[in-house]
């Protein structure tokens, strides 16, 4: 449940009682109006209400300079929920709440640096070595899935510029975890021919499908307001380890082998973002304003076509696949 504290017009107390109906809001109470003619009021929303409510304030405010909402945690509630309130309470989180948590996710700092520079070396290590806990122990570490997330987000609110940080956020991470394999193949040339290696090169449509449930199973937790810890190890399992092995293979000049894992990782990235976006359009996640929804549909629609495009093309190399690596090598 969250606590909201709205500050309108008095004018528009009516409305706010109407809202907190429509929402089945709880201990609504209105405070004295303020000098300027705002009026603050305070309800109780469960959590499964709260974007309805947020909405409504939204399209009221107008031209309400002064006016705001906040929303407000609550860590105990006395008494208790009936057994059947809490059977009716659905897991989810508001989009205000999805888009904090994302955007602080998804930023450029020396934590996001340090931590894909070491998972990247733990990787590259655990790969070289056949040693699979060393690889698992790369994925946990692995900050990849935030910017992931964050651009399919952003691209269903329409917010252009949570759409390009995060796009930095993902190309600098898909940049660190190839080029410092790629250095480390250069300098010290290694036997390159372990399954782990190897297995990442191999395109099957198996791929799709793992990535696929690992983009929607990303965005169901996120939107579901439930831990995503452990599927940030299942999305950064699916996109670390191919471009991890990519700038191996690029390093020791095994052509074939990168372009097999250069394919997967394509795979991996065009699958999850797709998904993702999927369930966000599913969960309702869109923008709050109109002038923001034209923008949206359109992205939105580029957004789509485009990875299943890329989907197509995938499908079709790896139909041909044997002829194709045969006539190029």
């Amino acid at each position: 449940m969250k606590y909201l504290e709205i500050v309108l017009n008095e004018s528009s107390s009516e409305i706010i009682k109407k809202i907190a109906e429509n929402v089945k809001a709880e201990d609504l109470r209105f405070y004295p109006v303020d000098k300027d003619g705002m009026q603050i009021s305070r309800m109780i929303v469960k959590d499964y209400y709260l974007q309805e409510a947020i909405n409504s304030f939204c399209h009221i405010m107008g031209d309400q300079i002064t006016s705001k909402i906040v929303i407000l945690p609550i860590e105990a509630y006395l008494p208790k929920n009936s057994e059947e309130d809490k059977k009716e309470e659905k897991a989810t989180a508001s989009k205000e709440a999805i888009y904090n948590e994302i955007k602080k996710n998804s930023n450029i700092n020396s934590n996001f640096i340090l931590l894909l520079v070491f998972s990247t070396i733990v990787a590259t290590i655990g790969l070289i070595h056949n040693n699979l806990a060393i690889i698992i122990g790369a994925m946990v570490i692995a900050p990849l899935l935030g910017p992931n997330m964050a651009f399919s987000f952003a691209v269903s609110i329409g917010d252009a510029q949570l759409m390009y940080s995060s796009i930095k956020a993902v190309l600098l991470g898909f940049f660190i975890a190839i080029i410092l394999p790629l250095i480390f193949a250069l300098f010290f040339g290694q036997n390159l021919d372990t399954y782990e290696l190897v297995s990442k090169t191999e395109v099957s449509y198996d791929s799709f499908i793992l990535a696929l449930a690992s983009g929607a199973a990303a965005s169901l937790s996120i939107t579901a307001g439930l831990s995503s810890i452990l599927v940030g190890v299942m999305v950064s399992a699916a996109l670390l380890p191919p471009a991890t092995v990519l700038g191996l293979m690029l390093g020791s000049g095994n052509s074939e082998l990168a372009i097999g894992a250069a394919i997967l990782l394509l795979i991996n990235i065009t699958s999850i973002n797709l998904a993702s976006k999927v369930v966000f359009f599913i969960k309702g996640i869109r923008p709050t304003f109109w002038d923001k929804k034209e923008k949206a549909k359109k992205s939105m629609i580029i957004y789509i076509l485009s990875w299943i495009i890329i989907l197509i093309i995938i499908f079709i190399y790896i139909y041909y696949k044997p002829s194709l690596l045969k006539s190029i090598f």
